[in-house]
């Protein structure tokens, strides 16, 4: 029996490259000079796409492909791939959940730390030699401090379960409430921030949380209060942040996302009451790995008959 073909939209890391090229007879979008030639080419024969979560899948590239089953995104956000059209269409879309829990949720508490302790302001400080002139400013610790957690999903829950050994009280806003988590919940994102000192924003990427932190959400947080976004560019109102830390009514920032990545505004660069990271939450050795594996085990397990591991529902 030939090998299926797979689509691969994106370059993927380089063992799970090899490993799919083991198992498949395999197409690379993104190298082709003409793409419309190589799906018109190859349409018939492709019964699967690799992608991530940032080329995605689109309902017109999947319309281009007749004989198309499944699409096995790289990462946990689905919000490039129209799941609804795959839906419609019995396709299969699948994503790696869990096994970046861990290292996501280290990131978010890491940018939590270093925004409150003057992590990276203190290593500025060091290096351009202002130590010699005087100790640093007081900076804030997080103990007794309000955490507001904006989507308690997986990786929601990892953060609240490492964030409780900091003496943190922390509360929680989403669609609805979980009524087996001890934390208060708050229907209303605006009354939330009101209550937090700092927010933390790692719910998915959907039409009903587009720039769900609006000016009203930072204005709530305010002056004192600290935003942490390691969840998606689009949930956070970039303009309107960048004016509350502008005019003061935001006291700080925490950011691996943004609204058009890799271009950052400028304004934020110049700001040294922000800490910027390049969307790399997930971004170890171990989690790609393992990320990757999963795309591989959901591959095979599809083309092998057998249910996936983590099939995405819309």
């Amino acid at each position: 029996m030939a090998e299926p073909e797979v689509l691969v939209v994106t370059r993927l890391m380089d063992s799970v490259m090899q490993a799919l090229e083991k198992s498949y007879t395999l197409h690379h979008l993104y190298k082709a000079d003409d793409k419309e030639a190589l799906l018109r080419e190859t349409a018939s024969g492709i019964r699967g796409i690799a992608t991530d979560g940032h080329a995605g899948a689109s309902a017109a590239l999947m319309d281009a492909l007749p004989n198309l089953e499944i699409v096995a995104c790289y990462g946990v956000g689905v919000d490039s791939i129209d799941l609804h059209h795959a839906a419609a269409h019995d396709i299969l879309v699948t994503n790696t959940p869990d096994v970046l829990n861990d290292e996501v949720a280290n990131l978010a508490i890491g940018l939590l730390l270093a925004i409150s302790r003057g992590i990276v302001a203190g290593d500025r400080y060091v290096r351009e030699g202002r130590w010699l002139d005087g100790n640093m400013a007081l900076t804030h610790g997080i103990r007794g401090k309000t955490v507001g957690i904006l989507g308690l999903g997986r990786i929601g829950k990892e953060i609240t379960r490492k964030l409780s050994v900091f003496g943190c009280e922390i509360v929680y806003h989403g669609r609805r409430e979980q009524s087996a988590q001890p934390y208060r919940y708050y229907p209303d994102l605006r009354t939330m921030a009101g209550d937090c000192d700092h927010l933390i924003a790692i719910c998915p990427a959907t039409d009903e949380t587009r720039n769900i932190v609006n000016r009203e959400v930072l204005d709530a947080l305010g002056p004192a209060g600290t935003l942490v976004n390691v969840a998606r560019g689009s949930v956070v109102d970039e303009p309107a942040l960048i004016a509350a830390l502008s005019e003061g009514r935001l006291g700080a920032a925490a950011l691996d996302v943004f609204a058009n990545e890799p271009h950052v505004p400028a304004a934020l660069l110049d700001m040294h009451n922000v800490i910027l990271q390049p969307h790399v939450a997930s971004a170890t050795t171990e989690t790609r790995q393992a990320m990757g594996d999963l795309v591989v085990e959901n591959l095979a397990l599809h083309f092998a008959g057998e249910p996936v591991a983590t099939p995405v529902t819309p």
